[in-house]
């Protein structure tokens, strides 16, 4: 009996939980859709409740404020283009950075197509100063700066990639793909470009690669290289 009784108590327990973690996914979806389309000055926390069909007093309860539901809504796509990166770099083998870099490229263009909401919030928080700006840099963009950076740098010394500040060509990289992907309305409106079309946004990343990537690159040959470099 005292196991019944101890599962039957279980059940509401488990229930309450489910539908705890289902209201946080309802509040962080409405808070990337709200902040994405107005700024964080611009969306209010009761604009997030309806859009997610809670009541107000809920965002207080699950992420006490404002502040910490934009971190938590900025840092959930952050992480989630995190996974789909490390999932896709599985599959391309280490000794050809040229093969990763372009699997980094693809990858990017398609989860910005998937979340153009991430690049959005990026754009408006570099437009001034503030906290926010300062921890989604460190805590999420300096870091993936820091390792791609780094690969560059090499696809540089094996002329892949055009010689100059490195720093500069992750940059231009990283707008060409998801800067122009979170201006695609204007850029439809503009120049006929729809990124809606998977062939478009494979000519996009195509674009990017041949431009940012122009020269040919064999393992053999840099693993040959290897010794005389390490010689010297």
């Amino acid at each position: 009996m005292d196991v019944e009784k101890a599962v039957a108590e279980q059940k509401p327990a488990r229930k309450q939980q489910q539908r705890s973690v289902i209201t946080q996914q309802k509040l962080l979806d409405a808070a990337t859709e709200a902040f994405s389309e107005n700024g964080y000055k611009g969306t209010s926390t009761r604009d997030i409740a309806e859009r997610a069909g809670v009541h107000h007093p809920l965002i207080t309860y699950h992420f006490k404020n404002k502040n910490q539901l934009w971190k938590a809504a900025t840092g959930r796509m952050f992480r989630e283009f995190n996974i789909s990166l490390a999932k896709a770099m599985a599959e391309v083998p280490e000794i050809d950075p040229k093969a990763r870099a372009e699997t980094f490229i693809r990858t990017y263009v398609k989860y910005s197509f998937s979340q153009p909401a991430l690049h959005k919030i990026i754009l408006q928080e570099s437009s001034y100063p503030s906290d926010r700006l300062d921890w989604m840099v460190e805590s999420h963009l300096k870091p993936l700066y820091e390792i791609v950076v780094e690969q560059l740098t090499k696809l540089q010394e094996l002329g892949v990639s055009p010689p100059g500040n490195p720093a500069l060509l992750y940059n231009m990289i990283r707008v060409s793909a998801g800067g122009l992907l979170a201006l695609s309305l204007e850029v439809k409106a503009t120049s006929g470009i729809n990124f809606d079309e998977k062939q478009q946004r494979a000519e996009l990343a195509d674009m990017i690669i041949r431009a940012f990537m122009p020269g040919k690159f064999s393992p053999a040959t840099s693993a040959s290289q290897a010794p005389a470099e390490s010689a010297q």
